[in-house]
């Protein structure tokens, strides 16, 4: 632990990425969508887009500082926000200054520009809250707790959403409640420390079709089955984190501070889109909790996590795979 001769604030600043879009060598944009970030894994895949014609890669950051922050009686002046990109591969240092999104804001907003050229593998995105301390300027009182990565090669987030997969017979399984699954191919348990996907062994071959890395058909069926998993999963986790917020006194849900506030963040722009993250969660929590409106936002839940989950490529792939089994049955 750092010990620092001044006052500091004492909790990490939230980071989220928003948006990423890449810049072509023509000039024009490419805005990818959420599949090239990951909020759990705090990991931007710039490689998700499988072109070799961009020139530089534009990621939209917002960022939350602890409470305490613009307090009238903080010991500091001059607060600024900087998003800072840094790559002990090629020794480049990138940093710019965030906007607060509005006078007396803990919510601060802004782009960073990563250029490819000065990339050749990963990188680290942290933010740091610097001010005027004790007459010293430019002193650190607050930073980001963990770091994102950015990837300018990489394919896929790695991994997405953080789980536990554990596999058992639900019939004869020592834990009695799965008993009443026993027809279930998979159930997703969202109460514990992170979300377990409990996968029913005595479904005959089941196990071996999730387990398997053959090639042809199976490969694709694979991916399907995957990709159902991560969509029940997404929606279990959406339902179990809204479903257990703390409140404050004037009724304002607070964001959890473990992984369901991560799954929360990365799922609210697309079940409540065009609003902040927080306003996004105030509607949830009205929905959910008032007389209307809940049943109405289940579609849009679905929706988020058949994003996040990569439904509609695995069902692409798929379907590529059968036209192209059909083409070779009948050459």
């Amino acid at each position: 632990m750092k010990f620092y001769p001044y006052k500091r604030l004492n909790r990490p600043i939230a980071l989220r990425v928003t948006s990423v879009s890449l810049k072509l060598v023509d000039g024009s944009r490419d805005r990818l969508d959420t599949s090239a970030y990951s909020t759990p894994q705090r990991t931007v895949a710039l490689g998700v887009a499988q072109r070799d014609d961009w020139v530089s890669a534009r990621i939209g950051l917002s960022a939350t500082l602890p409470p305490g922050a613009n307090a009238p009686d903080a010991p500091w002046s001059g607060l600024r926000v900087l998003a800072v990109l840094t790559d002990g591969e090629t020794n480049v240092r990138t940093a710019v200054d965030l906007r607060q999104d509005a006078p007396g804001s803990k919510e601060w907003s802004g782009d960073i520009e990563v250029l490819r050229d000065d990339h050749v593998g990963r990188a680290g995105l942290a933010v740091q809250a610097v001010a005027t301390v004790d007459d010293v300027v430019g002193r650190a009182i607050a930073e980001t707790g963990d770091e994102w990565t950015v990837d300018v090669v990489a394919e896929e987030p790695l991994g997405g959403l953080r789980l536990d997969v554990k596999q058992m017979g639900f019939s004869k399984s020592a834990r009695e409640w799965l008993h009443s699954y026993a027809d279930a191919p998979w159930i997703v348990d969202a109460s514990g420390r992170v979300p377990t996907v409990l996968v029913n062994t005595d479904i005959e071959g089941f196990s071996d079709l999730l387990g398997g890395d053959s090639g042809g058909i199976e490969s694709k069926v694979h991916e399907m089955l995957v990709s159902q998993m991560a969509t029940d999963v997404w929606t279990a986790v959406f339902h179990s984190s809204v479903g257990d917020l703390e409140v404050e006194p004037d009724g304002s849900p607070v964001f959890p501070t473990d992984w369901q506030g991560e799954v929360l963040r990365e799922m609210l722009p697309d079940v409540v889109p065009g609003v902040h993250v927080e306003e996004a969660l105030r509607q949830v929590h009205r929905r959910r909790t008032g007389d209307a409106g809940w049943v109405e936002l289940q579609t849009r839940i679905h929706y988020a996590a058949v994003r996040r989950a990569g439904a509609g490529k695995a069902l692409a792939n798929a379907l590529r795979g059968l036209q192209q089994m059909n083409r070779e049955d009948s050459a």
